[in-house]
């Protein structure tokens, strides 16, 4: 059945990034799909598990303390990936392939390792769609966190799919692809 303006009824007029700019500003708002998603702010367990990522990786890949250097690494990015636009929780850039980070409020390039924190409102977008645009765009390494299950899986990209290379939960360190130059303290996630 057509409507007045000649579209199907099950036609949906696909997200644009306005609105992702007028979504409230306690929401993260992504479009996927050409769907829009706004999803909670995290919660605490959540926002821990973040912050320890960033708080281990950071020194020594993004500031070169105590390891190579040679990367990017943001808290809550706004990545445009065609017209998909994503916020994952962290996300990082080799140098080589992002050797200045650009004034603009969202990057389009591609990052080489993402980590999604998921949560009870974001598991399925995290492990499904916004995990199918990654794959699409080649990021190399996808590290997806469930801190109430307290569990990390590593995700390689073996041609045109993920890989898991790496499952743990527990509390001994490890080394973490693309990330294995120094041990992660895999403790420092489930810390409440």
């Amino acid at each position: 059945m057509l409507s007045c303006a000649g579209m199907t009824d099950s036609a949906r007029k696909r997200a644009s990034y306005e609105d992702v700019l007028s979504s409230p500003p306690h929401v993260v708002a992504e479009i996927v799909d050409g769907v829009l998603y706004q999803s909670p702010r995290p919660g605490l367990p959540h926002a821990a598990a973040a912050t320890a990522v960033g708080e281990e990786l950071g020194p020594p890949f993004n500031r070169g303390k105590g390891g190579p250097g040679g990367w990017i690494i943001l808290d809550e990015p706004e990545i445009h990936l065609g017209e998909d636009i994503v916020v994952p929780d962290l996300g990082g850039w080799c140098r080589s392939t992002l050797p200045i980070l650009p004034e603009d409020p969202y990057l389009a390039v591609r990052p080489d390792w993402v980590c999604e924190v998921a949560s009870p409102s974001t598991r399925a977008l995290d492990r499904g769609a916004k995990l199918e645009v990654y794959q699409r765009e080649q990021v190399t390494h996808v590290w997806i966190i469930e801190p109430l299950d307290r569990f990390l899986e590593v995700l390689e990209l073996d041609g045109e799919t993920y890989r898991i290379v790496q499952r743990l939960g527990g509390n001994a360190p490890a080394r973490l692809r693309p990330f294995a130059a120094i041990e992660f303290d895999v403790a420092a996630l489930w810390a409440r």
